[in-house]
């Protein structure tokens, strides 16, 4: 018997599905507002959560991130009156089981209650695996969901494409899954393939035998045959040559390979991991990336998400960085200000997690003998950044629009919204700026929800 809870206004609707839920062997209890619907999912056990869209107190999809930080989230499948993709997608892609509209509940409701219930058995049955996690650092829940496909990952042996901008840390969940995985007292091997010299491709990665070519004096063992028995990362796979693909897609396949000017084929049972900061899809389809290599390599799909899309992580990165700096340089410990919290949470890390750590260290050269950090200690280009941020904030949207004016001829539903939630932005960031404490407080958003509102609408 599941425990399961039902957001929604329309009593008549909750009273039904209630019933249903309850015919079908389970307990159900209802909300009729986002705000008691929230007090019940915080304070009970529940397995599952059916949840409305339109509320009058709010937007249903605003409060999933509260639910999937919780320490035991419910499945949640997400109802609606209205047939709009772009929910669906915005449900999906935070932690949504499922997204089923209010006209066809009662056809499709209790299979989907019957699959998200299955796979919760079945995930909460799991023993959680005490992950190795090195030097990967957070608590957020976008890492969160990372650590559990390397978690799944590491139990497998399918192929893994690791994607994300550079700096987010592509080679360290690689060796996170080597090390969690049955190979980890076995060799990682590091291909850098934006590195690889043209004239020697071959030989670093297959190997070459005695005499084949000018000054091969002895045998070599190329990079796959070192991975036997442990692990191969591919690392920027999308600068791997096209004259190359071919050659290492029938590797992939047949886990063989010939050095060369070898006579005779050797066998290499490696796992392989490919990273890349490009869009190897978009590669594909321009023909820069070979379709069936891309298959290959795309078994399991692990994105990392950019810094700015998990700022609760980077004061823990910050502390981390700091003391790890600190030991190896013999240095005082230093107090962190506030004024330099705020401000490394501020800017947006183009450069994500490594730049963070880069920036941190020439802080700490910088800083010297001080005691405390504070802002002024940042890189000069960060600080000028966040001030031009702040002006930019301060002086507000030069010829702001009024709801009104969109109603000067009547918009379909959907594009009023977007436009009020997009004025609705440009207010908080005049009001607000990059003070993000103060801007969560006055929206009543979470800080990652708050960021991910506020790029979405950005320049609409």
């Amino acid at each position: 018997m599941a425990k399961i809870v039902i957001i929604d206004d329309d009593n008549e609707l909750a009273g039904m599905l209630a019933m249903l839920v309850r015919r079908l062997g389970h307990e159900a209890d209802t909300a009729a507002t986002l705000a008691a619907g929230i007090d019940l999912v915080l304070a009970g056990a529940y397995d599952l959560v059916f949840l409305d869209v339109w509320m009058p107190d709010g937007n249903g999809l605003d409060i999933l991130p509260r639910i999937r930080d919780m320490l035991a989230p419910p499945e949640v499948i997400i109802m609606t009156g209205m047939g709009e993709s772009r929910g669906a997608e915005l449900a999906i892609r935070n932690g949504a089981w499922d997204y089923i509209e209010k006209g066809s509940l009662a056809r499709d409701c209790e299979l989907s209650l019957a699959r998200a219930l299955q796979f919760r058995r079945e995930k909460c049955g799991r023993r959680p695996l005490a992950l190795q996690r090195r030097e990967i650092i957070g608590k957020s829940q976008a890492l969160q969901q990372c650590l559990d496909l390397v978690a799944q990952a590491a139990i497998s042996q399918v192929n893994v494409l690791i994607s994300g901008e550079t700096g987010t840390g592509k080679e360290l969940f690689a060796r996170a899954i080597h090390d969690n995985s049955r190979r980890a007292d076995q060799n990682f091997v590091v291909v850098d393939c934006a590195a690889l010299p043209g004239n020697l491709v071959e030989s670093i990665l297959f190997g070459h035998a005695k005499g084949a070519f000018t000054g091969a004096d002895q045998e070599q063992q190329g990079l796959i045959g070192q991975a036997d028995g442990g692990t191969l990362f591919l690392d920027e796979v999308g600068e791997l040559p096209q004259a190359l693909q071919k050659a290492f897609l029938r590797v992939l396949q047949e886990r063989c390979y010939r050095p060369l000017g070898g006579k005779k084929e050797l066998c290499s049972d490696f796992r392989l991991i490919a990273a890349s900061n490009r869009d190897l899809a978009a590669m594909v389809d321009k023909g820069a990336f070979r379709a069936d290599l891309f298959y290959r390599l795309h078994s399991l799909h692990l994105s990392l998400p950019a810094l700015r899309q998990r700022p609760e992580d980077i004061r823990p990165l910050a502390f981390s960085f700091i003391n790890t700096f600190s030991e190896h340089s013999r240095l005082p410990a230093k107090g962190l200000s506030s004024d330099f919290f705020a401000a490394l949470e501020a800017y947006e890390w183009p450069g994500n997690v490594r730049e963070l750590k880069n920036t941190l260290e020439q802080v700490l050269l910088k800083a010297g003998d001080d005691r405390n950090l504070f802002a002024n200690h940042l890189p000069v280009h960060i600080r000028v950044k966040l001030a031009t941020a702040q002006f930019a904030a301060d002086a507000g949207p030069q010829n702001p629009a009024d709801l009104g004016d969109l109603l000067s001829e009547l918009p379909t539903l959907k594009a009023f919204r977007r436009r009020a939630y997009a004025l609705y932005a440009d207010k908080v960031r005049q009001l607000y700026g990059a003070d993000i404490k103060r801007a969560c407080a006055a929206t009543g958003l979470s800080r990652s929800r708050l960021y991910a509102f506020l790029q979405e609408y950005s320049n609409t």
